[in-house]
């Protein structure tokens, strides 16, 4: 787990005998907003989808974990915190659990830990901003094109194949728009030949400097394309 990995083996070995596992089947519930809480939940193998669910009962996707990946930070750092957001299983996975008295004391003895998770919440910070910005100021094609970019860049190579970290309801949620127009829009970028849609999720871009500059044209004329 990246934000342990660092430590030596007999540290770990310490913090192993203080994390307990749970297991989570496809759809099962970790936790829901309105619960309080004390515990820094690290995903071990599977899925987990943070959502919240606004007043009009309508879902808005916040961010999904991955293996290494953690939520429940706010409840570390201020006790007693209550959650905002649910946190769902997207397929069978085992989670790690941590109390907060017990993470606080390996933060005093290995101080790198705490670098290495404020490290983490700074990226997820940076997302945020870029992710309100998206949703204010951009139309929708544009959102699609600045989201399918920051993938390539997750990816760390220039591959020009990357795999969609979501499924399209749920990008749809996370660019605060309806599946039915995340669908046009791909259609349409594909028309175009600046995308292909390959089967598993997985999108093509033949060449991103030109998805970019399409998304650039496209706000520039009002967003009517």
């Amino acid at each position: 787990m990246p934000i342990f990995n660092h430590l030596e083996e007999e540290q770990m070995a310490k913090i192993g005998a203080s994390v307990e596992t749970l297991a989570l089947q496809k759809g099962e519930i970790l936790f829901r907003a309105g619960e309080r809480d004390d515990t820094l939940y690290i995903i071990h193998t599977g899925k987990v989808r943070i959502y919240r669910l606004a007043d009009s009962g309508k879902e808005q996707l916040v961010r999904i974990l991955n293996p290494g990946d953690f939520t429940g930070e706010l409840a570390v750092f201020q006790p007693g915190e209550i959650h905002e957001n649910y946190a769902e299983a997207l397929q069978d996975s085992t989670i790690c659990r941590m109390k907060q008295k017990d993470l606080q004391a390996y933060l005093l003895a290995y101080p790198q830990i705490a670098l290495k998770i404020l490290t983490e919440i700074t990226k997820r910070l940076e997302e945020s901003e870029k992710q309100t910005a998206r949703v204010a100021v951009e139309n929708v094609e544009s959102r699609i094109i600045s989201f399918l970019a920051s993938c390539v860049e997750q990816s760390g190579t220039n591959d020009t194949v990357i795999a969609l970290p979501m499924s399209k309801k749920d990008l749809a949620s996370y660019l605060g728009t309806t599946p039915e127009t995340i669908s046009r829009k791909f259609t349409n970028l594909e028309k175009q030949g600046l995308i292909e849609q390959l089967p598993n999720k997985k999108v093509k871009i033949p060449d991103l400097d030109e998805l970019l500059l399409y998304a650039d044209e496209a706000t520039s004329a009002g967003g009517h394309h």
